[in-house]
């Protein structure tokens, strides 16, 4: 890969759903990289809230301002996605002291496996730190309002799937 050839960048995450902390990574990605791969991962570990489709659609709309910005799903090791795209660069939010050390761990580990791929942590605003997806589901399940935490789409989103129990 040349010096010259445009530097893509890849953010992986289950992104269920999308919040506003993962929506600043991505703009300051966008400002730093030629183009940036939201990697949606299809999430077999987990039970998710929304199935993969969704989350590609949901996602797609939180950033349509973005061009620069594409939306993927994966599976298998993001590291083999990163190569596939031709990224070099694999972006990570990180939070917290403990955010940090489970990312440094992961970053040794795909660095072993893809040396030619580097992965650079962002931390979020500090207006949108303290929010995750699991907190995110939780509170509106519970019929709390998020409407601080997630765009407007993603706000919708959340609205239709849970009713009445959910709130803005």
């Amino acid at each position: 890969m040349s010096q010259n050839s445009p530097v893509i960048a890849v953010y992986p995450g289950t992104f269920d759903p999308i919040t506003l902390g993962h929506e600043d990574i991505v703009r300051r990605a966008a400002r730093l990289f030629d183009r940036v791969v939201i990697a949606v991962a299809t999430a077999h570990h987990k039970k998710t809230l929304f199935s993969l489709e969704e989350r590609l659609a949901i996602t797609r709309e939180a950033l349509a301002d973005l061009p620069q910005v594409s939306v993927e799903p994966f599976t298998g090791l993001v590291t083999a996605f990163a190569v596939a795209q031709g990224a070099r660069v694999m972006v990570r939010g990180v939070r917290s002291v403990t955010d940090f050390d489970y990312e440094a761990q992961l970053a040794g580990m795909n660095r072993a496996l893809v040396p030619e791929v580097d992965t650079m942590f962002l931390t979020p605003d500090s207006a949108t730190q303290h929010i995750s997806s699991t907190l995110v589901r939780e509170i509106n399940m519970l019929g709390g309002a998020v409407a601080q935490f997630v765009s407007p789409p993603v706000l919708a989103h959340l609205m239709r799937r849970h009713g009445e129990r959910g709130r803005p």
